[in-house]
């Protein structure tokens, strides 16, 4: 139940008892605070406790591994595909993304592929290493064939043991032989809050948990509760340690709903559908534009001196960073001397994040612990590329998963109501959900007891057109170079306030959530260290860093490495661009002008490549929110263009 926040799109758990001498699991598609409640969980769990007394005194144990999941590889309505999964007589629970899974299978015909979540080829491998050596072994023996993120915890048909492995440090524990207990998490707060509300704690107040370090195996013999941390970066393994036992083998029994169904996507014709997206390219070429930057006449409350230079670039004023100095002195003052968790990154798994994370690790030689808010349009490639920076560098990555589907469908009920009545200045409503972000950087900080919160956060990246389609003109002040005024922030209420009376589509149930958001963003104080503050952005040095070093993966649909990870950031730039003439990267490579990072002229020649419609990821997103592509791509085509 506490592990739901990583994820609520499915749930499992398995129950190995060496009284029956079997393992039983039982996994569906739904919460785990649903499926607790389902007549064939209850069934289950019985099964295993109905005769609890023999389990308690003598060497009997229980062993239970549970897992709530957020769907990464593999559809969840093929339950196979869900956790615990099982395959060749074992048994495994695992959190990250092996990222090289297919070219791991291709690599082994000795083993046969059934399922599509990456999770089988890591137990299969493992399973057909332990016929002809020990446990540990065979684990040391499978990783090096493993790209990405891993936290696992594996039993198996041939012996009591429980292995527990991270390549990432997302795994905590702890151990009570006076109670019995070894109980095991992929969160601090998670095991804390558990044994806490049992009342379980030592003498002094503090509960003891332990942090399994990345790149660390524990080995559990749960007759006795002994167990074996190793590191198999150091030195050889103790072969005659926990040596696979000759008893006799447990049974595995699967309990589960017989769903083996699998989503399928609709057939369509890309060159068909990939027509409907428009490119108007010449004529948004007529455009006006600023002649020091590349801001269109269209952009929202422009105008041009008579040299032709915009009030944007008049106003604008350069980054002024603290320096590489004033970081090292801070990191210096956060740092946590044992080496443990001391900052929390904010890691969309985007560029500047991944980068950002990166720097932290290696360069400022802090402890970070990794988050990410999953609203549901985080995408597998940002997933993928997540597991690859955690992986490598060895860092807990924390995932708080929202209620996808119901995140979703707040957003398929807010892109209907504005295709009802199209308004440039309602488009950030698709993107209301993601704003809970806040809360959860401040609250994983507190309940982790982390010194800081970092955030990469682009200077570059202002998109202050969004308000100015709602109406509001720009601020520049002393200190920034657009800020949004308190009166600024009632016009947008009323803006809002009169799109709704006018569009009573928007008032749905998304509602709450969309003012929660507004709130969150806009009202409540943030308050964060910006890592960009301090270091200049290097887009250059930045890519070359995470491609080189990190093998990062890149989108195929388009040329740009910014927002590649964001499964929103293709649509709606489509529409801005296709109304209006401009996208977000024309903000952003103005700003870059400004600076002085880039010249005019090859930024005209980014935009240009940069704005053509991203066909795989617009595809992606109406599929996901469950829109037609069709009338969705026409109903916009038929706005009026501004640059008419």
């Amino acid at each position: 139940m506490l592990s739901e926040t990583r994820g609520k799109e499915s749930a499992g758990l398995a129950i190995k008892s060496n009284v029956e001498r079997e393992i039983g699991v039982y996994k569906d598609s739904l919460p785990a605070s649903e499926l607790i409640k389902t007549k064939g969980f209850n069934e289950f769990w019985n099964q295993y406790f109905k005769n609890w007394e023999k389990h308690k005194s003598g060497p009997n144990y229980i062993q239970l591994l549970g897992h709530t999941r957020l769907v990464t590889n593999g559809f969840s309505s093929n339950n196979e595909n869900n956790q615990p999964v099982t395959k060749s007589g074992g048994v495994a629970v695992h959190n990250g993304i092996i990222v090289n899974v297919d070219k791991a299978w291709t690599k082994h015909k000795d083993l046969t592929r059934v399922y599509e979540v990456d999770t089988e080829f890591l137990l299969d491998l493992y399973m057909q290493r332990l016929k002809t050596e020990d446990a540990l072994s065979a684990l040391k023996n499978t990783l090096p064939e493993i790209e990405g993120s891993v936290s696992t915890g594996i039993i198996t048909d041939k012996s009591d043991l429980l292995l527990l492995y991270t390549n990432t440090g997302s795994l905590y524990y702890y151990s009570d032989t006076s109670l019995g207990i070894f109980i095991f998490s992929s969160e601090r707060f998670i095991l804390n809050h558990l044994l806490e509300s049992y009342g379980i704690q030592k003498n002094d107040g503090e509960i003891d948990v332990k942090w399994l370090h990345p790149g660390s195996v524990l080995v559990l013999d749960p007759n006795n509760l002994n167990f074996k941390l190793l590191k198999f970066t150091e030195g050889s393994i103790d072969q005659k340690v926990f040596q696979v036992g000759s008893q006799k083998k447990f049974q595995i029994k699967n309990f589960s709903p017989s769903n083996t169904s699998t989503a399928v996507i609709p057939h369509v014709s890309e060159n068909q559908k990939e027509r409907l997206l428009e490119f108007n390219l010449e004529k948004i070429r007529l455009l006006k534009r600023c002649t020091r930057c590349v801001l269109p006449e269209t952009f929202p409350f422009i105008y041009f001196d008579k040299d032709g230079v915009c009030n944007y670039c008049k106003h604008y004023k350069k980054q002024e960073y603290l320096g590489i100095e004033k970081l090292n002195k801070y990191a210096d003052e956060i740092r946590n001397p044992k080496a443990e968790p001391d900052c929390l990154v904010a890691f969309s798994g985007g560029r500047d994040s991944s980068y950002s994370l990166h720097y932290v690790k290696n360069i400022l030689k802090l402890n970070p612990i990794a988050y990410t808010y999953d609203w549901g349009m985080v995408t597998d490639l940002a997933r993928r590329n997540q597991a690859r920076i955690c992986g490598k560098l060895g860092i807990e990555h924390i995932l708080v998963s929202a209620d996808i589907k119901m995140k979703r469908e707040y957003i398929r009920k807010n892109v209907a109501a504005w295709l009802k009545r199209p308004s440039l200045g309602t488009i950030p409503l698709f993107m209301a959900g993601d704003k809970q972000f806040f809360y959860y950087a401040y609250y994983l900080r507190k309940i982790n007891s982390l010194r800081e919160t970092i955030l990469c956060e682009n200077l570059l990246e202002r998109t202050n057109f969004k308000s100015g389609f709602c109406g509001i003109e720009p601020y520049f002040d002393d200190e920034h170079n657009f800020t949004l005024t308190t009166s600024g922030k009632l016009k947008m209420l009323l803006f809002y306030g009169k799109e709704f009376l006018s569009n009573p589509s928007y008032l749905n149930s998304s509602l709450y959530d969309s003012a929660k958001a507004f709130l969150t963003y806009y009202f409540i104080p943030h308050s964060y260290f910006n890592l960009f503050d301090y270091l200049p952005w290097n887009e250059k040095e930045i890519e070359t860093t995470l491609i080189n070093e990190y093998d990062w993966e890149l989108s195929p649909d388009t040329t740009t490495t910014w927002r590649i990870g964001d499964g929103t950031a293709s649509f709606y730039n489509y529409i801005y661009y296709n109304v209006a003439g401009f996208s977000e990267f024309e903000t952003f490579r103005s700003n870059q002008i400004r600076e002085g990072m880039i010249d005019r002229k090859l930024a005209l020649e980014k935009i240009e490549e940069e704005n053509r419609p991203r066909f795989e990821s617009i595809l992606w997103y109406l599929n996901t929110i469950h829109l037609d592509f069709d009338n969705t791509i026409n109903t916009i085509n038929k706005i009026p263009k501004l640059y008419s």
